[in-house]
């Protein structure tokens, strides 16, 4: 089985791309965030063409996600339970559902803005709530892995240049916390391998020619209890999608799973 998740960054801007990369890749499940569609606009016709199913958590604002799979999609819950809201609604950020022998959710966890921000605030909340919603399908005894965009750079390795992300958010000892906190409940990284260079970045701002200089982040994770773990036969970023005209400024996070 193969299951990876993306921020594409606009899935109407990105769907040319998307189409032809899940038929080369045969991907079974993909996470997606960052649709930035409504529900009624995503794309179901097309990617039914391709065997996929879709559950779809979307507004047409600056987030929204969504879980394709060609193994099942049952059990679906749109949003995270328990979760804060922001500016008195809760955001379209999560998705989850039964797909084949795995559960899986598709998260897009808050950007934070800035430090002492409100929105920095609301994210911390964010991650306890993940945490809490998980928690039972953390220790069961099926697959379950939470993948997306966790907006959090777990370790110093996992930017270009710490320095140059002192006193920003993605990096700071609370967010880092409240990931560990995520991993301490009983779920793992994934780290994937690089295609290319010695650290396996998944996210290249578009300015200062950040992609071919390498100056990346490793923002994109797949977080697994220890039945998935245990199944993972290989995990890689696929960097070559982030190449070329009309590319997102993520690259997709591809694992495999003997399941």
């Amino acid at each position: 089985m193969r299951i990876a998740t993306w921020n594409v960054n606009s899935i109407t801007a990105r769907l040319p791309r998307l189409l032809a990369w899940l038929e080369r890749t045969g991907t079974d499940v993909l996470c997606i965030q960052e649709t930035k569609c409504t529900a009624e606009q995503f794309p179901y016709d097309e990617l039914r063409e391709l065997g996929y199913e879709a559950a779809v958590n979307a507004d047409g604002r600056w987030n929204g996600v969504a879980l394709l799979s060609k193994v099942g999609l049952d059990d679906v819950v749109k949003g995270l339970p328990g979760g804060p809201d922001y500016d008195g609604v809760q955001e379209p950020r999560a998705v989850s559902a039964t797909c084949g022998p795995a559960r899986v959710w598709s998260v897009y966890v808050p950007n934070g803005r800035e430090v002492g921000h409100a929105h920095y605030t609301y994210k911390l909340g964010w991650f306890e709530a993940l945490k809490t919603a998980v928690a039972k399908d953390t220790a069961g005894s099926r697959p379950f892995a939470v993948l997306g965009d966790y907006n959090v750079a777990p370790t110093d390795e996992d930017v270009w240049d710490p320095a140059v992300f002192e006193g920003a958010t993605h990096v700071t000892p609370a967010e880092r916390a409240a990931l560990a906190a995520l991993r301490e409940a009983g779920l793992s990284d994934v780290v994937p391998r690089p295609l290319k260079y010695d650290r396996p970045y998944t996210y290249w701002d578009y300015r200062q020619l950040a992609f071919p200089k390498n100056r990346g982040m490793r923002i994109d994770l797949v977080y697994g209890n220890g039945p998935f773990a245990k199944a993972v036969s290989d995990a890689y970023v696929d960097r070559e999608e982030r190449k070329g005209k009309g590319a997102s400024d993520h690259a997709p996070v591809v694992v495999d799973l003997d399941v």
